[in-house]
Order: structure tokens, then sequence, then C-alpha cells
């Protein structure tokens, strides 16, 4: 290991107490959506003391605050997510939340603490920087385009513009501060399916004086099944889940409608389109077919996350170097999560890393993953993340992809 990577997970170690308290705090008072007052009046106090400049826009909380170092080369884009979801926890830590209905249950506070950490790490040694590092923290992420928002307000074109970009996930479901990623599609695109089947309502004692909307949309569901597995290419698949199915009011009453929702996922913009377009013949043409019609509402999500091989293998020589050769992998496929920092990669060329979290005691294949209303992280793990965001940050001011 070089001393300038020991100087960063030395770093990290020595300030990952001040991490955890920025995590816990955030974690027990949580925030949905664009705007994150308290969060980023917690996250601004903890940078206070920094020579920082900040930027921020009319659409959201979203700030980015920069810190420049002694040259005047590149400039690393570098990314912390701040919201929380909609749902309860159900876990005894100490700290759990304190808003009914809301919860970090996919780490964005840890996501937030490490990038807060390693600007303080990176503030502490900009000497080392030939460049420019700006640190974006950014609202929204889950399901509220955040991202974007940020994006449209010029946050991301503000000079110095960004020539690489770097973020990270944490995960329970890999080994304790051991990072994995993968060259070019790395998380899913995502999109809801809203489909409305129309009939003709009447008693359930006479069906042939009706048109039972009920067996037309479960023979869609099944159909949308054989489109998914027989009409698009299985090494650049999809997955659709039809998560709901709405009709009817009670026993012995065939209903008008019928609602189907739920969510395609895919991972090229080829594989979307095929499943999107297929989406609408088959249940247009099944529900023609019984003489009733249906209504097919596609609504675009998030945009297939795909990762520069360059910052990668930048990342992944990086961690190797500082942490050992197992502290990181290559992944074989993409997950299908979705990630609205798919839009910043369309714009920088960049990647996203996951970062082990399993809790102490518990095999990673099982520990509850995100989105769980009982997930909980290893917080020790979190000084790997913060030293990995500052060496990639001086390796590639230093060295761009090289």
């Amino acid at each position: 290991m070089t001393d300038s990577l020991a100087t960063w997970i030395d770093g990290a170690k020595a300030l990952l107490p001040d991490a955890i308290k920025l995590r816990r705090t955030i974690h027990a008072y949580p925030e949905l959506g664009n705007f994150l007052p308290v969060t980023v009046k917690t996250v601004r106090e903890a940078l206070a003391d920094l020579d920082l400049t900040y930027e921020e826009g009319p659409s959201s909380s979203g700030f980015i605050a920069t810190l420049k170092g002694p040259g005047q080369g590149r400039t690393v884009l570098l990314r912390g997510d701040m919201d929380a979801l909609p749902m309860p926890e159900d876990t005894e830590v100490e700290f759990k939340s304190t808003v009914p209905g809301a919860m970090h249950a996919c780490g964005h506070d840890s996501h937030t603490a490490m990038l807060a950490t390693a600007a303080r790490l990176l503030h502490a040694n900009r000497d080392k920087l030939s460049g420019t590092v700006k640190f974006m923290f950014q609202p929204g992420e889950e399901g509220h385009f955040g991202a974007v928002k940020m994006i449209e307000d010029g946050l991301l074109d503000r000079g110095p513009k960004p020539d690489g970009a770097f973020a990270m996930h944490i995960t329970p479901n890999i080994p304790t501060g051991v990072f994995g990623a993968k060259a070019g599609p790395f998380m899913a695109a995502t999109d809801e399916v809203h489909i409305t089947i129309w009939g003709k309502g009447g008693h359930a004692s006479s069906p042939q004086h009706a048109l039972d909307p009920v067996p037309i949309a479960c023979e869609i569901v099944l159909a949308l099944q054989n489109m998914v597995t027989r009409r698009i290419n299985p090494f650049d698949p999809v997955i659709l889940t039809i998560a709901q199915i709405n009709g009817g009011t009670t026993t012995n009453v065939i209903p008008e409608t019928v609602v189907l929702g739920g969510t395609l996922r895919s991972v090229s913009e080829d594989s979307r389109k095929a499943a999107k377009e297929g989406i609408q013949r088959v249940a247009n043409n099944i529900a023609k077919a019984h003489g009733a019609w249906a209504e097919v509402n596609l609504i675009e999500g998030y945009d297939v996350t795909v990762n520069d091989a360059r910052m990668v293998n930048l990342a992944a020589k990086t961690s190797r170097e500082m942490l050992g050769d197992h502290s990181f992998f290559t992944m074989p496929a993409p997950v299908m999560g979705a990630e609205d920092w798919s839009y910043v990669l369309q714009k920088i060329p960049g990647c996203m890393v996951f970062l082990g979290v399993a809790p102490a005691g518990c095999d990673h294949n099982t520990a509850a993953p995100c989105h769980s209303n009982k997930m909980q992280l290893e917080e020790s793990a979190m000084a790997h993340g913060v030293a990995l965001y500052a060496a990639v940050a001086e390796r590639f001011l230093d060295r761009g992809f090289d």
C-alpha cells in the first residue's frame, strides 16, 4: 500500500466515530422526497467548519459542496443520496426512526454520512489534490427523480464541470467491507405498468348477460409472463411483475372493470422497448378477443444505470491496493433495482459500486435486505466507504482513468 492510500484508510478509521454519529442522527429523523430541510441542516452543520463553496437550485434540497485543491486539473463528482423510504421501522436500535411511516431502509443515511466524512478527510489532505472535488448531496432518489432535478437546475454544469463521477450504495447482502461492481449495465431501468380491463358488470348467476373482466385479466397476466419468456432475448432480460389485481366489490356481482398494476425492469433500452410494445399488444388483443377492451398506461421510471468500465477499473485497483485483493469483486450480472444515478452517468463518465455492510454475526445471504423494515447495517464498514471515496477522488484527479 502506498503512503497516499494509507492516509485515506487510516484517516477514515480515525473519523469513523464521527461518521457513525452523523449517520445515526440522520437515521433518527428521516425525510421523504425532494425537500429535506432537517437532513440538509444536519449535513451543512457537519461541514460548517470546512472551506467549501456551496451551490443549490430551486427544484429540490439538493446541493453541491466544492473543495478546490492546489492543482488546477480535473474535477471529480462524488455523490451521496439523502432521502428515506415511506415505511415503518421494525428494529430495536436506539437511534430508530422517530418519524412514523418513514425509515432509512435503503442506507441513504450511511451514504450521506460517508460522503460528508470523505469531504472532511479530503479537506484535511487537500494539499494532495491536483484538482477539484464536488460533493453531490442528493434528495429524492426513491422514485422522485432527485438527480434529474439537480441536473435540470444546472448544478452539474456549473464550472468546473466534472470529468468523472463516482458513487456507492450499501447492501447488507455482500460481506462486510467488500466492494462489488461491474462495467456496463449495472442496475435496471424501471417502469410502472397499469392496465385497466373494461367489461360489462352483471349478476354473478348470469355471466352470459355480462362481460366478466376477471378471467380476461387473469389471462392477460399469464400471457404477459409467456411474452417475457418467449419474445424477449434471454440474454437481455426483463422482469415483469404484476403485483396488484383489483376488481369487484362483493361475491355475487361481476365487476365492470379490473385493474392490474406492476413493474417492468430491464437492463437495456432494446429489451425495455420490446417489453413495452409486448405489454400493449398482449393486453389489448386479449381483451379484444373477448369483446372487452384494455387501457394500458406505462409510466416511465429510471433509466438503466450504465457503469463506465474505466471508472470501475480505477475503483477496483484502488480498493485492492488499499484494502487487499479480496476487497473488491466483479459482479457477474446487473441487479434489477433501479437508480437515478443513471442520469448523472449519462452526462459524466463514472460508476457506482456496492459496499457490503452485513451486520456482525449475520450471514450476508440471509441478512434483511435494503427496503426491509428490519434492515440494519454494520457501521464499521463505513470506514471502507469513506476511504474509497477519498482514494478514488485523489487518484482520478492525479491520473484520470489510467
